[in-house]
């Protein structure tokens, strides 16, 4: 069952309902996460058509919502200081929204990750052993003021047979409650309980009931700000899995060509600066700084990036007269700006490029522009990081972007999932033996 857009559009939605700001916050959420935990059950037997049937009508519906999202965003970012740099994280647009309704279709096509067979074989006492993939079952998500998220969530974890439990951050209560009220309303028409997509109320003091509910919620993804991830990665009892901070590097090699390295660094810093893949520090060979520094004057100006040089760099950009320039500090590098800024610091070659990203880099995505083909391999193959490039801007570290549909986060870690966080990771295993009276001696 799809809405039209006629159907779907007949009554403005009210966030009352799952707006926990608008009445008193429960004593506990534990019954929320129960409940939670009962529907990932429903979740996990629907049928693969009627999962994608769901997202697809959950896509008409935002899109006939769009003037009462955009309403209910407003109220957010009627809260939010103009000058902070995650506005832009929470901002809302006609555009933004056809973007997560042409996301939710992208997912609802992807093939279903689980009741896959991963191994199959027969034991030497003759037993049948498969080993299958299975959902995770309840997926809790802590994040900060991006309602994006809580389509993107929901939509991977009902397409992989799982429920989710949302903890968003207050700053986008009104956005979030909206959105949520939406997907209940699609939840709703295929007979799906609400439960199986669960918004918390926004108070920090459900923060550590959520993560030690070792018995409702199967895994945490912390998605935000470096100083959440660490308060997770320090106080869940809750199996967790780190969708880390950026802070990302593009070195410019002594041999690169430096028109194209100019667009790589600009594109790098200006198209978002406020995503975890924007460019947080240019590393320059010193045989090409006095050359190459001065040619990101006029874009980087026409931004209002401010720099934080290092002492070779800093007096390259003072003599041209770059406007917005101060000296950098030791934790100038190392630091995810999210802003129209970034540091620069000026390396002797690879070696000490290699030696810095080592240090500093939260291995995100890292960068070299290079025309030397025994560099570029060399960083590829030497760098840790979830992803490397060669020759392309950072900003490209997208699930979307790498056709693996929406994601829920970028994973920095190494166990289980690393890079886009999508589709295909929410999933475990599960071992299904068969036998006919078998006992072990």
């Amino acid at each position: 069952m799809i809405l039209s857009s006629s159907q779907s559009s007949q009554s403005p939605v009210s966030a009352d309902e799952v707006n926990w700001e608008n009445e008193q916050s429960p004593a506990t959420i534990i019954p929320s996460l129960r409940a939670a935990q009962q529907a990932a059950g429903t979740v996990r037997n629907l049928p693969d058509s009627i999962k994608s049937a769901l997202l697809n009508n959950l896509a008409d519906r935002i899109l006939a919502q769009q003037t009462h999202i955009l309403t209910e965003n407003q109220k957010d970012l009627d809260l939010m200081d103009d000058a902070d740099p995650k506005k832009d994280r929470l901002l809302l647009n006609k555009t933004r929204i056809e973007g997560l309704a042409q996301s939710l279709r992208e997912v609802a096509l992807l093939p279903d990750p689980t009741g896959q067979v991963l191994l199959e074989r027969t034991l030497e006492q003759g037993l049948q052993m498969q080993k299958i993939a299975v959902p995770l079952g309840a997926v809790g998500v802590i994040y900060e003021s991006r309602p994006n998220v809580t389509l993107d969530v929901a939509a991977l974890c009902l397409r992989s047979g799982n429920a989710c439990v949302l903890k968003g951050g207050k700053e986008a209560s009104f956005s979030n409650a909206c959105l949520v009220k939406l997907i209940h309303e699609s939840l709703a028409e295929f007979g799906v309980p609400a439960a199986a997509v669960t918004l918390l109320p926004t108070d920090r003091k459900f923060v550590n009931e959520l993560l030690t509910a070792t018995r409702y919620v199967d895994i945490i993804i912390p998605r935000g700000s470096e100083s959440l991830i660490q308060f997770v990665r320090k106080n869940s009892l809750v199996p967790t899995i780190e969708t880390g901070a950026g802070v990302c590097h593009t070195y410019v090699e002594k041999s690169a060509d430096l028109a194209k390295a100019r667009a790589i660094v600009v594109n790098a810093k200006v198209s978002r600066p406020s995503v975890c893949n924007s460019l947080d520090t240019i590393l320059v060979d010193r045989a090409i700084a006095e050359e190459f520094l001065p040619t990101l004057k006029g874009p980087l100006t026409a931004y209002q990036v401010e720099i934080f040089a290092d002492e070779i760099a800093y007096p390259i950009l003072h003599n041209i007269g770059y406007p917005s320039l101060q000296k950098a500090q030791p934790e100038d590098f190392g630091r995810e700006f999210l802003d129209y800024k970034c540091s620069i610091k000026v390396v002797e070659g690879l070696t000490e490029a290699l030696a810095h990203i080592q240090e500093y880099s939260s291995r995100h995505s890292e960068a070299i522009v290079s025309e030397d083909t025994q560099a570029l391999e060399l960083f590829l193959n030497e760098v840790d990081a979830a992803a490397v490039y060669a020759n392309a801007s950072t900003r490209f570290t997208d699930g979307g972007v790498f056709a693996l549909g929406a994601e829920i986060g970028i994973s920095t870690q190494k166990l289980h999932a690393r890079g886009p966080f999508a589709l295909e990771k929410l999933v475990t295993e599960k071992w299904v033996i068969r036998g006919n009276g078998q006992i072990r001696e």
